[in-house]
């Protein structure tokens, strides 16, 4: 015998269950209806287990196989939960091939129970990076006292607290960024009395004198310089007002909004006189992947809130200098939003510098609750705008990110239940091709459901964040 297959035939035992378990006596040309639905999606070897249900199962069985070969068989009452362990071993043995998944279902109408046609899961050899994080709020914003920054480890289900506003719940904490993916170097808002900006770098925490150096203007939406030592940001005074009427909760809207640079060598805050006049408003600004460009959302001030639905925010870019932390003197406008409708926020540049990702409502400067919110994804080296359709829903699409290989999409989606964002992860391959999206996996699928907390600026880092805590409540959240 071939000592080769035989050690290769043990190994594919260990993976199979050793539980006697039950045939489905009867088969259906139908996929099954599972939740979440991780049907025909594509994921990065290295994710946490999907766990999932099929709803009204009093009984489940999943097989999982690959190449022909059944390689795992999971059961459960009403969901599978899926080893860990296992789960890794067989995505590893199964790179750039795909992951067959049967399942079968006994309830009270089929007692002796129905075995699925199988679906396909393809598992992409592209590793995503091992941590994201967010924050976590209530979806209507009434809650904003009872809200923290958090991190996630994708490989498995640990969450873990980075910030939060327990020690003192009259402050807000929102708007975090880091530097290349760097769990070292993060900033972050927290707003209130003796709030401000919070600066995590080279194993320092400490406040930016943002409100007392330059123009005196408080930092808004950041981003970080791919060298690392500018931080620009818009300054906006923002406002929000709930409607009565109408699908939308809520419209969160500017008065005014200008764009500063920080260095953080210098400490000083520079200013280019376009970008702070009244005569227009600039925000969510956006590097290119080396730092040459920077990319903001510009529009015309109109009377706000009256004139909200008038408001539309147009793509545009200029040059930077590094050397000199100054701005070209030409401004390009990539996406004329006057001229051609909607309105574009969160762009996002794609590491390689090839592709830009971007939101798209209606009108106005924050879509979180813009129905028709739709992701948009632009080619850099023509300007042609690509087919992503695949990303949205029915529902609100918002805000998102690119993992450090630029391989995978993280965004924000109430396609769920209309109400609470939350985050599904999409696999864009090495030929610009982007897969059907997937929800971030969970220990438990009631997890998904009974959470009542929305995800906000989902962010790739590539470590754990370790902020000094007792530093932390020092600068922010000192006792009274």
């Amino acid at each position: 015998m071939n000592i080769k297959w035989l050690i290769g035939a043990i190994s594919v035992g260990l993976f199979i269950s050793c539980e006697n378990v039950k045939e489905a006596q009867t088969v259906s040309n139908s996929y099954p209806s599972v939740f979440p639905d991780y049907t025909f999606t594509a994921i990065p070897y290295n994710i946490a287990p999907l766990n999932f249900e099929v709803k009204g199962a009093q009984e489940i069985r999943a097989d999982f196989a690959g190449e022909g070969v059944n390689l795992l068989t999971v059961t459960g009452k009403h969901e599978i939960r899926i080893p860990k362990k296992k789960w890794k071993e067989m995505l590893d043995k199964l790179k750039d091939k795909d992951l067959e998944v049967t399942v079968s279902v006994w309830n009270s109408s089929s007692p002796e129970g129905v075995r699925y046609k199988p679906f396909t899961v393809r598992v992409a050899s592209d590793a995503i990076d091992e941590w994201i994080a967010y924050r976590l709020i209530e979806p209507g914003y009434e809650g904003w006292n009872m809200l923290g920054i958090y991190q996630r480890n994708l490989t498995s289900f640990e969450e873990k607290e980075i910030a939060t506003n327990r020690a003192d719940k009259s402050k807000c904490m929102n708007c975090h960024s880091f530097a290349n993916y760097s769990p070292q170097q993060m900033i972050f808002h927290v707003r209130g009395e003796g709030g401000g900006t919070a600066l995590w770098k080279d194993g320092e925490l400490s406040k930016l004198p943002l409100e007392t150096t330059g123009p005196k203007k408080s930092g808004t939406y950041p981003m970080w310089h791919p060298n690392g030592r500018y931080i620009v940001f818009s300054s906006n005074l923002t406002r929000q007002s709930f409607l009565s009427e109408g699908e939308k909760a809520l419209e969160v809207y500017d008065l005014q909004s200008d764009l500063i640079l920080y260095d953080t060598q210098t400490k000083k805050v520079l200013t280019d006189k376009r970008f702070m006049d009244e005569a227009h408003w600039e925000t969510f600004p956006a590097w290119s992947a080396d730092g040459k460009s920077l990319y903001y959302c510009g529009a015309l001030p109109k009377n706000m809130p009256i004139d909200y639905q008038n408001l539309h925010y147009s793509l545009c870019k200029v040059d930077f200098d590094e050397a000199t932390g100054t701005f070209g003197e030409r401004i390009d406008t990539i996406y004329n939003a006057e001229r051609d409708g909607g309105s574009v926020s969160f762009p996002r540049l794609s590491p390689d510098g090839h592709y830009l990702l971007y939101t798209k409502a209606a009108c106005a400067t924050f879509p979180i609750w813009h129905k028709e919110a739709d992701l948009k994804m632009l080619r850099l080296s023509d300007g042609e705008e690509l087919d992503v359709e695949i990303l949205n829903s029915a529902e609100t699409e918002s805000y998102h990110s690119w993992s450090s290989n630029g391989r995978w999409i993280l965004f924000r989606s109430r396609r769920l239940d209309g109400r609470y964002t939350r985050l599904f992860i999409a696999w864009m391959d090495e030929k610009g091709n982007i897969h059907k999206p997937f929800l971030l996996p969970q220990s438990t699928v009631e997890h998904n459901v009974l959470r009542t907390k929305s995800y906000n600026i989902p962010e790739f880092i590539k470590g754990e964040v370790t902020l000094p805590q007792k530093q932390l409540n020092a600068l922010f959240f000192p006792q009274k």
